[in-house]
């Protein structure tokens, strides 16, 4: 069993990761830290440090020196490659606003939904160059050269399967950041033998454009485990933009760390908090 725990490091841990990071190593095996540092504009390496202090706080020590992503990208890139020398992958120049005002939505995700404005345009390497732009995989193409879209396996033996309409043109990399989400997790997990992921249920739906990927890579499947996310007790979800509270403030406050984890690993939340799926 390997499985690992892999926070951005955009700020300070909160009670949601401590849950997840607690549901990771008790599940036995080897437990990997993976510092996913991809985002330029966001990751700061006091961050990193924070994270090392929460985790030993909580009595959680992971096997082996940290995975970091901005150390990787070489890997990432000749992911990419292969998609591109399959035909699979296509440059956008939209711009997050070009893709707001094309949504018929009124509440739509600029960052997920496309129209597919540039899919089908000839490339041309000299406007790459010059002009900021991100790679999007052909989903149409990709779940045509996989052969289909695979489901998925769950921790409970549970069997989830995946569609074409779950799969958009998803973003792979930018010119200004060597992977994105999907592509880098895919290639570390089977990089790093991974074999259950362990993560919150709000990146289920990440899971069957990451399945389509590893179909494509040929890379291992493992199994997955999309826990219940904790909240406040009102229903709210615990965020980093909205300043959720802090396994550091915890810590400053007094809290017993190891009797935390303890806590956590049976199900049992803070007063305040409580476990809910999105």
């Amino acid at each position: 069993m390997i499985t690992r725990f892999a926070p951005s490091p955009t700020g300070r841990l909160h009670l949601g990761h401590a849950y997840s990071a607690v549901l990771g190593r008790q599940k036995g095996g080897r437990w990997l830290l993976r510092i996913e540092d991809l985002d330029p504009g966001r990751a700061r390496p006091e961050f990193v440090g924070g994270i090392r202090e929460d985790l030993a706080w909580l009595g959680l020590a992971p096997d082996g020196a940290p995975i970091v992503q901005s150390e990787r990208t070489h890997l990432y890139a000749a992911a990419l490659e292969r998609l591109r020398q399959m035909g699979l992958v296509y440059p956008c120049f939209c711009t997050r606003a070009d893709i707001a005002a094309s949504l018929t939505a009124p509440h739509g995700d600029a960052g997920s939904a496309y129209t597919g404005t540039c899919r089908g345009v000839a490339d041309d390497p000299e406007r790459r160059e010059t002009t900021p732009h991100s790679w999007r995989l052909d989903s149409a193409k990709a779940i045509a050269a996989a052969g289909g879209v695979t489901g998925w396996q769950e921790d409970d033996g549970s069997r989830h399967e995946g569609t074409a309409a779950m799969i958009g043109d998803a973003i792979l990399a930018r010119k200004d950041a060597p992977s994105s989400y999907h592509l880098a997790c895919v290639v570390d997990d089977a990089d790093s033998g991974v074999s259950l992921v362990v993560r919150g249920a709000d990146l289920r739906p990440s899971t069957p454009v990451q399945r389509l990927l590893q179909q494509l890579l040929g890379l291992p499947e493992p199994t997955y485990l999309h826990h219940p996310l904790v909240t406040h007790e009102d229903g709210r979800r615990l965020a980093k933009r909205d300043q959720a509270p802090t396994l550091a403030a915890m810590r400053a406050a007094g809290v017993d760390g190891r009797a935390l984890a303890a806590d956590l690993g049976v199900g049992i939340l803070p007063t305040g908090y409580r476990l809910a799926l999105p």
